[in-house]
């Protein structure tokens, strides 16, 4: 290893563009030297929060005296507007960055020659770290740094390849889950895995929770793993190859499949999709109220599945279980119950299903369908449903108010 001597940032200026649409931050150096042994340069692209949590860990580590890498450069989506009428913010990787005062490019696309040149010259990664990027990476960014471009990627691979991988195996009610880091290849989320790490999941949890939790997981292993692809005893050559047999896709999320569709999907299929859309878009339900003019559609917060016995009635009807801690029951289509926990009326704060249900003061209420699909029930498949007894219970005034949100689950 070579000794060298370096400046070490203390100051922040702003931010300056080009006509490239891209921003480079400029960092001002005040003179503090420290020798140590030469590290690999490594640029870090990502977008969102979960991967702002990544880079503050990379960044903590290559702080350790111990550490072989140095955070030399960012890359990130360029800043939009988070609020109306407010100017553009950086994206949460883009505020960190600055708060240490690294280099950071924000390129409309990745691909442009301006951001290419940029990275190959200013930047000179030996080593790049993807994590909920956004945009498609070019074989001439691929072949930029020495060491390959490593990728955190929160599924089991090659399950779940694309741009949901954690929504769509919620959806899908899968258990285990897992992630990997992975090195990037042109083909997405085809590259040889490094690492794969699988964790169990609770049968409620959500996007919200399980996303953060595996790029958490992801980032550690990253750690791991990152000495040996710096020393080059990990290479694309020697990591696990992929099977293509076992490939699903995590296709775009479209808003559309947040309706959830109990006359013709199952209370399973519907709980997982309020687990899996949780981010965006979520999930929402028609209901008739009674004496209104118009469907109400409301957001689906949180639901579950209740533990039922077998009965007789299929209904649309939607009341208030029987039990002090019950929400409001479901009957779907083929006869099984979803219970709503959490909801949110149009123009209103999120509140427990029981105060939505007290704020109608014993109006009925009933799903509706679209009016495009099957009839909801025959007397061909009206037996052998299962059934659930609903009590009306009327609450007093005093606990029609919206509640917290419980604690998250944990794994």
């Amino acid at each position: 290893m070579i000794g060298c001597i370096v400046l070490l940032s203390t100051k922040v200026s702003s931010f300056t563009s080009n006509n490239a649409g891209y921003i480079i931050k400029q960092s001002v150096f005040r003179s503090q030297f420290r020798t140590y042994a030469e590290k690999a340069r490594v640029v870090f692209l990502g977008t969102p929060d979960v991967a702002a949590s990544s880079l503050s860990r990379l960044i903590e580590k290559s702080k350790e005296d111990s550490s072989v890498f140095d955070i030399v450069g960012v890359v990130t989506q360029p800043p939009k507007r988070r609020r109306r009428k407010s100017a553009p913010e950086p994206s949460p990787v883009g505020k960190v960055a600055e708060e240490h005062g690294i280099m950071t490019l924000c390129p409309d696309k990745a691909k442009d020659p301006e951001f290419l040149d940029a990275l190959e010259n200013d930047m000179k990664p030996d080593l790049c770290i993807t994590a909920a990027y956004g945009q498609y990476l070019t074989k001439r960014f691929l072949a930029t740094p020495k060491f390959g471009t490593l990728n955190i990627h929160p599924s089991l691979l090659p399950r779940w390849r694309g741009a949901s991988p954690v929504q769509r195996s919620l959806e899908a009610g899968d258990d285990p889950i897992g992630v990997s880091v992975l090195f990037t290849v042109s083909k997405m989320d085809a590259g040889p895995i490094v690492k794969q790490t699988t964790k169990s999941v609770d049968k409620d949890s959500q996007a919200t929770e399980v996303l953060p939790f595996l790029f958490e997981v992801g980032t550690e292993d990253l750690l791991e793993v990152m000495p040996k692809v710096i020393s080059g005893e990990i290479n694309m050559d020697n990591a696990r190859k992929q099977s293509e047999d076992g490939v699903v896709a995590a296709s775009m999320i479209e808003k559309a499949e947040g309706e959830l569709k109990v006359w013709k999907e199952s209370a399973t299929l519907c709980h997982n999709k309020v687990r899996g859309f949780s981010m965006w878009p979520g999930t929402t339900m028609k209901l008739q109220i009674e004496g209104a003019d118009e469907i109400t559609i409301i957001k689906v917060i949180k639901t579950r599945v209740p533990e039922l016995g077998s009965n007789e009635v299929k209904t649309r009807e939607v009341k208030l279980g029987p039990n002090k801690k019950d929400g409001l029951m479901v009957v779907c289509g083929d006869g099984s119950v979803l219970e709503l926990l959490e909801v949110q009326p149009p123009m209103k704060k999120r509140m427990d299903a029981k105060s939505y249900w007290n704020g109608h003061r014993g109006k009925s209420i009933e799903w509706v369908d679209d009016g495009d699909e099957a009839p909801f029930m025959s007397n061909d498949n009206a037996a052998n449903t299962p059934t659930i007894s609903l009590t009306v219970k009327q609450e007093s005034a005093s606990e029609n108010c919206s509640k917290g949100i419980k604690p998250l689950q944990t794994f």
